[in-house]
C-alpha cells in the first residue's frame, strides 16, 4: 500500500473519539442532597410557623373569645370589638397617638436622614466621623433611648432643664401629657434618622455618576439631578426605608413603657395590648383585639404601599 494512503488511515485510528454532549439531562438529587435541602429550609419555615405565624392565628381566634388564660375559653363574638371601639376609653387616643408617630417619623425623621444622607455622600470633611456619630444611635434598642430620655427631659434632674436655667419652676417634659409625647418622638426620630441615613447613603453609593454627569452636560441644576435623576432611582431604598418607617411607627413599646409604662399621654396600641394580656386584667380574648386590628392596620399600610410601588416599577 502507498505511503500516501497509509498516513491518512494512521491518523484516523489515532485520533481520540469526540465526547458527545448529552442535551437535556439534569443532575438527580440523592438522597443526601435532599435531605440537607429539608433540613436547611424545614427548620426555618417551622420556626417562622410556630413564632410568628402559630400565635398570630391563635390571636386572631381568640379576639372572639372570652379568657384569662386559667379558666374555661368562652366564645364571645365580636363583643370584644364593640368594647373596644366604643366602650374603651384608652383606645382612641392610643390610635391618635400611634398616627402621630407614622407623621413624624414619616414625615420629620425620614427627610431628615435623607438630607443627611446626602451631605455625607458629597464628602464633606469628617465625613466618616459624622457617619458613625449619627448611626450610632440605631445599635442602641428604644428601651435605653428612653432611659437616656429619662436622663434628658427630667424635671428636676434633666440635662434640658438645667441648661435652659428652670431651677425655680422647671418644665416637667415627661409627666405633662401636652409635651411628652413630642420629647418622645424626638427621642425616637434620633434613633430612627441614623437608620434611615445609612439605608439612603448605602442607595447614593450604588447611583451611577455617569446619570449625574449626563444631568449636568444638560443643563440642570444640582436641586434638579437629585430630584429628577438621583431619587427616581433611589425607589427600591423608598420602598425599604416605607416599610420600615411604617412598622417602627406601629410597634414603638419599650420607649414609652421605660418612661412612665404608656401611661399620662404616651398610651399606644402595644401598649395597651400588653396591660390586657399580661397585666392584672388578663383579658386575653380583649388583648387580642386590640393585637388583631394593630395587625390590620400595619398589613394595609405595607401592603398599600408595596402594591403602589409595584405598578410604579410596571409602569416605568
Amino acid at each position: 500500500m502507498p505511503i500516501g494512503r497509509l498516513m491518512p488511515m494512521m491518523r484516523e485510528r489515532e485520533a481520540p473519539p469526540v465526547p458527545t454532549r448529552t442535551v437535556g439531562r439534569r443532575r438527580r438529587f440523592t438522597r443526601r442532597d435532599a435531605g440537607v435541602i429539608g433540613v436547611l429550609l424545614g427548620i426555618p419555615v417551622l420556626l417562622d410557623v410556630f413564632v410568628v405565624w402559630g400565635p398570630t392565628l391563635a390571636s386572631v381566634v381568640l379576639s372572639f373569645t372570652s379568657w384569662d388564660g386559667i379558666g374555661d375559653i368562652s366564645w364571645v363574638g365580636t363583643d370584644n370589638y364593640e368594647n373596644l371601639f366604643t366602650n374603651y376609653p384608652a383606645f382612641w387616643p392610643a390610635v391618635r397617638h400611634n398616627v402621630l408617630w407614622l407623621a413624624f417619623l414619616g414625615l420629620v425623621s425620614t427627610p431628615f436622614g435623607l438630607l443627611l444622607a446626602v451631605l455625607v455622600d458629597r464628602g464633606v470633611r469628617f465625613s466618616r466621623f459624622y457617619q458613625s456619630a449619627l448611626y450610632m444611635p440605631v445599635v442602641l434598642s428604644l428601651a435605653v433611648v428612653g432611659f437616656i430620655a429619662q436622663l434628658v427631659f427630667s424635671r428636676d434632674q434633666g440635662a434640658l432643664n438645667a441648661v435652659l436655667g428652670g431651677g425655680t419652676n422647671p418644665t416637667d417634659w415627661l409627666g405633662d401629657p401636652d409635651l411628652n409625647i413630642w420629647m418622645i418622638l424626638l427621642a425616637a426620630a434620633w434613633r430612627h434618622t441614623g437608620y434611615v441615613m445609612i439605608l439612603y447613603l448605602a442607595g447614593l453609593k450604588a447611583v451611577d455618576p455617569a446619570l449625574k454627569e449626563a444631568a449636568a452636560i444638560d443643563g440642570a441644576s444640582e436641586r434638579q439631578t437629585f430630584f429628577r435623576v438621583v431619587l427616581p432611582t433611589l425607589r427600591p431604598v423608598n420602598i425599604i426605608v416605607g416599610v420600615i418607617t411604617v412598622i417602627e411607627a406601629l410597634r414603638a413599646f419599650d420607649i414609652v413603657y421605660a418612661v412612665n409604662k404608656g401611661r399620662n399621654g404616651l398610651e399606644l396600641l402595644s401598649v395597651l395590648v400588653t396591660d390586657n394580656i399580661i397585666g392584672e386584667a388578663s383579658r386575653i380574648g380583649f388583648g387580642s383585639a386590640i393585637a388583631v386590628v394593630l395587625l390590620l392596620v400595619s398589613m394595609g399600610f405595607v401592603v398599600t404601599f408595596l402594591v403602589q410601588e409595584m405598578r410604579g416599577e410596571k409602569n416605568r
